[in-house]
């Protein structure tokens, strides 16, 4: 780093300080947060674990840095590269347009707008960090070729753009409707009187409604409906006042997002939008409180609590009507919501959501419901039946607003009935395992079953649908349940002490290397040892694989000692240590496991490792270790911050461990607060005390955020 660099650097933390402490004393948490986090790409290969091949970006981060409300169907962000996980990518130096929604996952940004003076055959303008803000609910850039500056804020279903040109003769504004990280299949777009615009973009179905506090001289169409077509509305002149344009979405109509648009922004002006914005990410942010901790601790704190709101996203209208899984117009008296992304989020970051946002997860599960009544089945996210966890763990956490039989009719149909959400059922039933054809030389990209990690996922899921079971009373499933949760021990191979795939017949895999990584064959995106220590509901029965607790603490050792291979390279299987991927999600568990040992004070070694070097990475800290997977990553970062860890999501109870924050005051939903003190500075945890009196073992129940109280840590 050169001094100048350095003393900025310095000069930067100086300021965050000053921040800190005039947040604390205003309590103003958003000024906490940034935004850019997770937009730097991750380049050093001793944290990847490998020499990036050319042309590849890791894929740590993915986020993006645009205007968002908490699980709002509008995300108002820059786009710098269609195709790239969330369409910003921090070293670019174009922005092409601003888009309507995102996830960061390789699709939506949906309703590319770009204002222009003097348009060149290419659209774009070149920006630079150093004309570029952000904060929760707004951003700001300058085009350095169109000479505009741009300032973007949001409600949860319209975007609110305003334009300052400098040319104030030659205003254009770019509707590049071809084009969206997600497939366009067709799109239309018209006037609607002297400054409106409406239309449609086909392939995730988005309507809008625009209009402008200027006329419209024309609207120009170059291949109406085809990819490689766009619109251009012509500005009239005679207005000098900065352009403003109003955008309503919607996923019905475009008279939908007419009434969006008007119900949520109407005649309120830019910085009355901004205010409310801000407003709300203050209610969700102060619901954590901290004392002591490095200024970064605080920023990364904040900056991921703010990731771990931002989806799923809002899909119903200010009406209530929104369009179900069979692609027909309803209405219902619940706010419908895209289903989270439950291969990951159901270890932390579905449970975050619900202790702060109670009445959004209520109506995510009615959403799932609604999709499992027209669809036969409840919905799951790319891998694993971990809807079973989300619901479960809910409503065993108190949210049971909705009708628990028959979702769990539904959930028991996932569970058992071939062709639905789980592939291989029917063998998984029959025979306790899923197995992998015979491949000769089998690759990282091998299609197969993903069978070792499939028969864990689903003992898992069991597991969690035999909750509800037992809370209905439902003793005769229950027990069926509970004992296909004892599954996962059938992919043990003792002779290896690996979780090993299995052929068809039974018989072991051969040959075996339990550090290849792969996508699909024995393991979804993770090698052997990365899912060998995943049984969050059976800790007790996968140590008594390993011969009990010194084999277990041997075989854990290793997995964060053995060395990464560095030629064994698989895009999202990043970040390593020894053999342990912080970088995506299978093992994330695993660094909590000394705990069922009785040797927290390992577990904790591990913790803060990786919370104080694979966050917030990069000479500008904006780089983080693995994707943030619609704040998976973000919400590890939250609980593990804070000293508490929903180790198995399911279960209303959570992990303790040493927070890094001297006091964490959290208010509960139902207005009671926690507070948890390390009066310590140690980082080895020797005892808990709950309102006073010492607990036994390392959980803590959910009662805690019921009723509040005092937890402390002591350490040494």
């Amino acid at each position: 780093m050169s001094i100048l660099k350095k003393n900025l650097f310095s000069l930067a933390i100086m300021l965050l300080i000053a921040l800190t402490a005039k947040s604390q004393s205003t309590g103003n948490y958003t000024k906490f947060v940034n935004t850019f986090i997770g937009t730097a790409p991750l380049t050093d290969p001793k944290i990847l674990g490998y020499e990036l091949p050319k042309g590849w970006r890791s894929w740590a981060g993915l986020t993006f840095p645009g205007s968002s409300l908490p699980n709002a169907m509008v995300q108002l962000s820059p786009m710098t590269e269609y195709g790239s996980g969330a369409g910003y990518e921090y070293e670019d130096s174009v922005i092409y347009g601003f888009t309507h929604t995102n996830k960061g996952h390789w699709n939506l940004c949906n309703i590319p707008i770009l204002p222009m003076s003097n348009p060149g055959a290419k659209f774009g303008s070149r920006f630079s960090h150093k004309n570029e803000s952000a904060a929760p609910g707004y951003y700001q850039v300058y085009l350095d070729d169109y000479q505009v500056n741009v300032r973007l804020t949001s409600t949860l279903r319209a975007g609110y753009h305003q334009y300052e040109f400098k040319n104030k003769a030659d205003r254009h504004i770019l509707f590049d409707m071809g084009k969206a990280n997600s497939r366009v299949s067709t799109w239309t777009i018209e006037q609607d009187g002297s400054n409106a615009i409406k239309g449609f973009q086909g392939g995730e179905n988005v309507y809008f409604y625009a209009i402008l506090n200027t006329k419209i001289d024309k609207l120009d169409k170059t291949e109406e409906g085809k990819r490689s077509g766009y619109a251009i509305a012509h500005l009239a002149n005679g207005n000098n006042g900065p352009v403003e344009l109003k955008i309503g979405l919607s996923f019905v109509s475009t008279a939908n997002a007419k009434e969006n648009l008007l119900k949520e922004i109407g005649n309120k002006t830019f910085n009355e939008i901004r205010k409310e914005a801000t407003q709300k990410w203050e209610t969700i942010l102060s619901s954590i409180q901290v004392k002591g901790g490095t200024a970064k601790q605080k920023v990364m704190l904040y900056s991921c609590l703010y990731r771990s709101f931002l989806w799923p996203a809002l899909r119903s209208d200010v009406s209530g009507e929104y369009t179900d899984a069979n692609r027909q117009v309803v209405k219902s008296d619940f706010r419908y919501y895209t289903e989270p992304s439950l291969w990951d989020t159901y270890r932390n970051k579905d449970v975050l959501l619900g202790l702060i946002s109670p009445d959004v997860t209520l109506d995510v599960i009615k959403s799932m419901k609604d999709v499992g009544d027209k669809k036969g089945f409840i919905p799951t996210f790319f891998h694993g039946d971990h809807g079973s966890s989300s619901i479960a763990g809910a409503y065993l956490r108190g949210i049971d607003k909705f009708d628990i039989k028959a979702t769990y009719q539904i959930l028991l149909k996932n569970a058992n009935t071939p062709g639905g959400a789980r592939p291989h059922v029917e063998e998984y039933i029959k025979k306790g395992f899923i197995s992998e054809p015979d491949i000769k030389n089998p690759q990282v990209e091998t299609k197969a079953s993903a069978g070792v990690s499939k028969t864990l996922e689903y003992s898992y899921d069991d597991y969690s649908v035999a909750q509800i079971a037992k809370n209905l009373g439902d003793t005769a499933n229950y027990k069926i349940l509970m004992a296909r949760s004892k599954n996962y021990k059938n992919m043990f191979d003792p002779s290896t002490r690996f979780m090993r795939g299995k052929l068809a017949d039974g018989s072991w895999i051969k040959p075996f290397n339990p550090q290849f990584p792969y996508y699909e064959y024995m393991y979804r995106e993770a090698n052997a040892w990365q899912v060998s220590f995943y049984a969050p509901h059976d800790m007790k029965g996968l140590i008594e694989l390993y011969g009990g607790a010194k084999g277990f603490e041997s075989k854990l050792d290793s997995l964060f000692t053995v060395p990464w291979n560095p030629n064994y390279i698989a895009r999202n299987v990043e970040t390593m240590i020894g053999q342990y991927c912080h970088g995506n999600q299978p093992d994330h568990e695993a660094p909590f496991a000394y705990h069922f040992i009785g040797k927290p004070e390992k577990s904790q070694k591990v913790l803060d490792n990786i919370l104080n070097n694979l966050y917030g990475i990069g000479d500008d800290g904006l780089a983080l270790c693995g994707m943030d997977d619609a704040g998976e990553m973000s919400s590890w970062y939250v609980f593990s911050a804070l000293g508490l860890y929903p180790f198995s999501a399911t279960d209303a109870e959570y992990l303790v461990t040493v927070p890094l924050f001297d006091e964490v005051k959290w208010r509960s939903n139902n207005g009671k607060y926690i507070t948890i003190s390390k009066p310590g500075k140690g980082r080895d945890m020797t005892n808990i005390k709950v309102n006073g009196k010492d607990i036994k073992g390392y959980f803590v129940s959910h009662d805690l955020f019921k009723n509040g109280g005092k937890m402390e840590i002591v350490t040494k």
